[in-house]
């Protein structure tokens, strides 16, 4: 049984972080691997690929077209891209995915279902069939697409989707939010373990935080079977007795733990208002025999001690550097002798891998005003310098959702 901090306060303070505070990538991250003569080759490359007249050259020549028509058409779907994600979103608004899942439709019928003109939407439909989010079916009807399908089939994605929503807002000039500014944006205000509780007393019974707090939770819950389904295809938790999931939201990731592993005991530790709301889930999961939800702050509090595997799931990248060090420490001293921690989230590619949603992250990270996307081995070099050892990058098959880490609290140390 897991042993509660003898005392854990009403509420959690936390502060608004400036864009001056938020963390710089390490040097090797920025700098990567690259030598100085490839420099000067590299030069030599890019004065060829910006050459006018290699172009129209390269546009002439049957063997070279292809690579430079290619190129071109990645150009204009960076330069598209506002307008894809656009398209996609009104697709999931008008919920035109779900409805031709059930069987294809007309143009008729959807401008009947979405309550739009005809020519209005048919402007939408031909860009989703460009897509592929539709696919044209016999008889002039819309059916689903290729990449369509896995975002109808997903309320998760879609829920992300609708999210965005708020990011495009604060990315209308990309370069002001770089600058940062004094007024936070609206993903900071979204989320709400950014936010500076000016009353802690009153931010625990106002029912507009209250709110925050249930909607970002709600968020993360549509969200989570995608990092879950990645974990419990990675890791083995036959092993283990007890699991405690820091910053564990409203208790998603145990919910599907509990059945997926039915001898675990299963706790929960994260802000009090969290707290509230994974455990009336696990009351409404039956499962509150085996799942509880402990209150309070891994930057104040210690956490409860009994579990032999600790998880951190999307947890690290929401947070600067200085708040991930604390973290990790109090897991550690959590954790006894030989026991797990288990790490997943996105992470950043290394200089010389090929990226995978790099470019979202940092951005996405920088619109919530703290933390960052880290690489594998930044990661694992927080978890040694708080006393991890037998450090491991656990193969998963959707490296973009989510990678997993393990470390262990080495042999030879007091619980």
């Amino acid at each position: 049984m897991l042993i509660a901090p003898a005392q854990v306060p009403a509420t959690t303070k936390a502060c608004l972080i400036d864009m001056k505070t938020l963390d710089l990538a390490s040097t090797a991250q920025r700098l990567g691997r690259k030598t100085p003569w490839r420099d000067s080759l590299e030069a030599v490359w890019d004065r060829m690929m910006t050459s006018t007249s290699l172009y129209r050259w390269s546009v002439s020549n049957p063997l070279t077209r292809w690579i430079t028509q290619r190129r071109a058409r990645q150009v204009f779907d960076l330069m598209a891209g506002f307008v894809y994600s656009q398209v996609l979103l009104a697709c999931v608004r008008l919920r035109i995915l779900e409805t031709v899942a059930e069987r294809p439709r007309t143009l008729e019928e959807l401008a009947q279902f979405t309550n739009l003109p005809v020519a209005g939407l048919q402007r939408l439909l031909q860009s989703a069939l460009a897509l592929r989010l539709l696919d044209l079916r016999s008889e002039g009807r819309y059916g689903l697409g290729a990449l369509g399908a896995p975002v109808a089939g997903h309320v998760g994605i879609r829920a992300m989707i609708e999210h965005h929503a708020v990011l495009y807002q604060d990315m209308q000039d990309p370069v002001a939010m770089l600058k940062g500014t004094d007024q936070p944006g609206a993903m900071s205000q979204y989320w709400p373990y950014t936010i500076e509780e000016q009353n802690a007393q009153r931010a625990a019974t106002n029912a507009a935080q209250a709110e925050k707090f249930a909607r970002y939770s709600n968020l993360m819950s549509a969200s989570q079977p995608f990092v879950v389904d990645e974990i419990f295809a990675s890791y083995s938790f036959d092993e283990h007795r007890c699991v405690l999931d820091v910053g564990g939201g409203q208790g998603t990731f145990l919910g599907r733990l509990a059945q997926h592993a039915k001898h675990l005991q299963l706790h929960l530790f994260d802000l009090p208002e969290v707290a509230t709301l994974a455990r009336a889930n696990f009351e409404r999961q039956g499962i509150a025999d085996r799942a509880t939800a402990n209150p309070g702050s891994f930057l104040e509090d210690a956490l409860p001690r009994g579990a032999d595997l600790v998880t951190l799931i999307r947890v690290a990248h929401d947070h600067p550097d200085a708040d991930v060090k604390t973290a990790l420490r109090a897991i550690f001293e959590a954790l006894p002798v030989g026991g797990t921690l288990l790490l997943a989230e996105p992470m950043a590619q290394e200089p010389d891998e090929t990226p995978h949603g790099d470019a979202y992250f940092h951005f996405y990270l920088l619109a919530m005003g703290a933390g960052r996307l880290r690489t594998a081995r930044e990661l694992m070099a927080m978890m040694a310098e708080a006393g991890f050892s037998n450090l491991e990058l656990v193969p998963n098959p959707m490296p973009l959702q989510t990678q997993i880490l393990v470390g262990r609290k080495p042999q030879g140390l007091h619980p």
